[in-house]
């Protein structure tokens, strides 16, 4: 798989990926519960290609992954005692990771999250953090994996949940 920072002409490319992550996850348990349109957003997916936050893994020239990460957290995660002491320049945010379903179980969300931890680490951050919707268990067991620990549950809004429980997970890039 290739990960890179998507292009500008690859806009609609995404938000069509990101659709059919959305169609695909529909009837699944652990549903993310995103919307259309709504989460992420045309303006979300435009800002993160504009602002060059947004990486996508492609196999076959075809877009099977998508992930932003910047260093904006939702303003939940200002509710917490985080273990490592950062700064919002300090850390970095993994925000809506999606795999297409028909490419699930062949550890492409791992290696996407092991980039953006690469990535982080090689600009000095101190920590990696994310957010995972409450009884997403697969996301859970999969961040777990790869060294994040769970830090606490809090409310938080976002608009395709509107206030709903989220767990919040911290790996610490320094020793």
């Amino acid at each position: 798989m290739d990960i890179r920072i998507a292009e500008d002409n690859e806009k609609e490319a995404i938000k069509a990926f990101y659709d059919a992550v959305i169609d695909g996850m529909a009837d699944s348990p652990f549903n993310p519960r995103w919307e259309k349109g709504v989460y992420p957003s045309d303006a979300m997916i435009g800002d993160a290609i504009q602002n060059r936050e947004l990486y996508i893994g492609k196999i076959e020239s075809r877009i099977v992954s998508a992930m932003i990460i910047n260093q904006r957290p939702n303003d939940g995660y200002r509710t917490i005692r985080w273990p490592t002491d950062a700064e919002n320049d300090e850390a970095y945010i993994i925000h809506a990771l999606g795999v297409l379903p028909s490419f699930s179980g062949r550890g492409i969300a791992k290696k996407m999250t092991a980039y953006a931890i690469n990535y982080a680490r090689r600009r000095g951050a101190k920590a990696m953090r994310l957010d995972v919707l409450e009884g997403n268990i697969p996301a859970e067991k999969a961040y777990t994996a790869l060294g994040f620990r769970y830090v606490n549950t809090v409310m938080m809004f976002y608009e395709d949940t509107g206030w709903t429980e989220f767990k919040l997970f911290e790996l610490p890039l320094r020793q």
